[in-house]
C-alpha cells in the first residue's frame, strides 16, 4: 500500500467527490497509473477555485483507489481526461499551516508550497498517518 498526495482546486475537487473519482495532472494518465488497489490519496487544495486567486491551503479530501483501472470520459471535443473511481471517506479540510513542520516531505520549510507544484507525489506512511488522523478524527467514513 502506499500513500499519495493529489493537488487540485477545491472547485474541481467537489466533482470528483460527488462522482466518486479523481482526476489529476490536467487529465493525464501517468499519475494514475502509479495507483494501485487500496492506495491513499490525500488531496490538497491550494486554491478554491482553479481560475481563482483565493488562497485555502488546505487537505481537503481523503479516499481510497477502489481497483487499478483508469479511464477515459469526454468532457469536450477536445478534453477527454483519465480518471480512477475512489471511495472518499468523509472527512474535515485540514490547514496545512500547522503541519508544515511536521511533515517529512516538506524539506524546505520556509518555501513549503514548492513540493505541491509537482501535482501528485508519493509520501510516507507517516506523514499521511499524522494529515489523515486530523482530516478523519471524529468523522465516520463511508463503507466502513
Amino acid at each position: 500500500m502506499k500513500y499519495w498526495i493529489a493537488v487540485v482546486s477545491k472547485d474541481h475537487l467537489q466533482n470528483g467527490v460527488k462522482g466518486g473519482f479523481m482526476q489529476v495532472n490536467h487529465g493525464k494518465a501517468s499519475a494514475l497509473k502509479r495507483i494501485h488497489k487500496d492506495d491513499w490519496i490525500v488531496f490538497y487544495s491550494p486554491k478554491k477555485t482553479f481560475l481563482g486567486k483565493e488562497k485555502l491551503q488546505a487537505f481537503t479530501a481523503i479516499g481510497q483507489a477502489i481497483d487499478d483501472e483508469i479511464y477515459q470520459i469526454e468532457m469536450s471535443k477536445d478534453f477527454i481526461p483519465f480518471r480512477k473511481n475512489i471511495n472518499f471517506k468523509n472527512a474535515k479540510k485540514v490547514s496545512i499551516i500547522s503541519l508544515i513542520n511536521n511533515l517529512t516531505f516538506i524539506k524546505n520549510k520556509k518555501s513549503w508550497g514548492f513540493i505541491f507544484k509537482f501535482g501528485f507525489f508519493e509520501i510516507q506512511e507517516a506523514d499521511f498517518t499524522i494529515i489523515s488522523g486530523l482530516m478523519l478524527k471524529n468523522e465516520e467514513n463511508k463503507g466502513n
